[in-house]
């Protein structure tokens, strides 16, 4: 399983929201690409970055940050916020963004995601981010009346990469993560699911791991608050 540390950017810094509230942002870093490399350092095989102004604005705003990121690491990196047309997705993969994520689109445009997923084989993932099993849109601001899993079904077939799955209501609330669900995501699709929004100790990866049918986990405010030992952390998941 792999671990994906988590670099949020909200005005150019590094930050962690608490439920996806831009109002309850909580600044970590001035300099995301130190972080980034601090990441690397401690071992990682991936990053895992959201362009959280771009979420709620749908279109990319924090990409000085993004470049510096990519810059500065060697390791792949998987970008989501904003991504809303090929030509975003095109451009940031042109600039060294290994796969990107997309959400939003998966709900307000899936021909889109389609299309994105065929023009560019294995470097597209679908970010479902969910409140009581619906998922919610536009940075998290907006709820459906879609079940996660009825979504995922209908990409399955379309070549994606990855999903994404965030129980918003875990997401930076350090309560662990919604292991139930992902787990009974990832049994429900042939796709490789990651899990997102409350991995907060090693036990949490543990358990994701120990399911067996999750590929992945997200860790982002555990790491900051140092709660989470990243190199301690891949050594165990190794």
């Amino acid at each position: 399983m792999i671990l994906y540390p988590a670099i949020d950017l909200k005005d150019g810094q590094c930050v962690r929201l608490l439920r996806g509230e831009m109002d309850r942002a909580t600044v970590f870093s001035d300099d995301p690409a130190a972080q980034a490399r601090a990441f690397q350092d401690a071992g990682c095989a991936w990053l895992h970055l959201v362009d959280l102004n771009g979420a709620f604005e749908g279109h990319p705003v924090n990409g000085a940050a993004v470049e510096a990121i990519l810059a500065a690491t060697d390791v792949p990196v998987q970008l989501g916020g904003g991504i809303r047309d090929l030509k975003t997705a095109g451009m940031w993969l042109d600039k060294g963004i290994a796969r990107v994520i997309l959400g939003t689109a998966a709900v307000e445009n899936p021909a889109f995601v389609r299309e994105a997923a065929r023009t560019f084989p294995h470097q597209v993932a679908i970010g479902l981010d969910a409140r009581n099993g619906h998922v919610a849109t536009r940075g998290w601001a907006e709820e459906t009346e879609i079940l996660v899993t009825e979504l995922a079904k209908r990409f399955e077939d379309a070549g994606i990469a990855a999903i994404i799955y965030t129980d918003i209501d875990r997401d930076g609330a350090m309560g662990g993560p919604n292991i139930g669900a992902t787990a009974a995501l990832a049994r429900h699709v042939e796709v490789p699911v990651i899990a997102s929004g409350g991995v907060s100790s090693l036990a949490d990866l543990i358990a994701l791991r120990d399911t067996g049918v999750v590929a992945g986990a997200i860790s982002g405010r555990a790491l900051y608050d140092g709660k989470l030992d990243l190199a301690a952390a891949l050594r165990a998941l190794a």
